[in-house]
């Protein structure tokens, strides 16, 4: 192939052997080429897992960002209240208090208890201060009253 190509790149169309001979043996003394490397299965293989890697970590990129979109117009001020705002807990209690309206209607203790029942590893201590910025979040909010859901 790459001498079908170097061939056919000259200007001149000359069929004789003699010319075709001298034009391989410069093209070979010229470039540095490597003899061809039939690839293995597992380097295909591991290729296209690479590949749906980052297909799936596009789709979850975007899912977050439009996550965002929407919670920025129903919630705002449930941002700052979780450290990390993908957290179990954090979706979570996010599902059970889709708006700052159910925040509000629900007491803190409530909510307190939401918040242990889902994240066994923290103190109550943890849970009630939660509770109490989230509590603070919803009275914050600049929606009075969420749209959708």
């Amino acid at each position: 192939m790459i001498s079908y190509k170097a061939r056919a790149s000259s200007l001149r169309k000359v069929k004789t052997d003699v010319v075709d001979a001298y034009l391989l043996c410069e093209l070979f003394y010229k470039e540095e080429l490597e003899p061809y490397k039939k690839r293995g299965v597992q380097l295909l293989n591991l290729r296209n897992l690479t590949r749906q890697h980052e297909n799936i970590t596009g789709v979850m990129i975007q899912t977050k960002l439009q996550f965002q979109a929407v919670l920025e117009q129903v919630f705002p001020e449930y941002k700052g209240v979780f450290g990390d705002l993908y957290s179990v807990v954090s979706l979570l209690t996010l599902s059970e208090f889709p708006s700052s309206e159910d925040i509000l209607k629900a007491s803190e203790e409530v909510i307190t208890k939401k918040i242990v029942g889902v994240c066994k590893s923290r103190s109550i201590r943890w849970a009630k201060e939660k509770a109490l910025k989230l509590k603070a979040a919803a009275t914050r909010n600049p929606f009075e009253k969420t749209v959708y859901q």
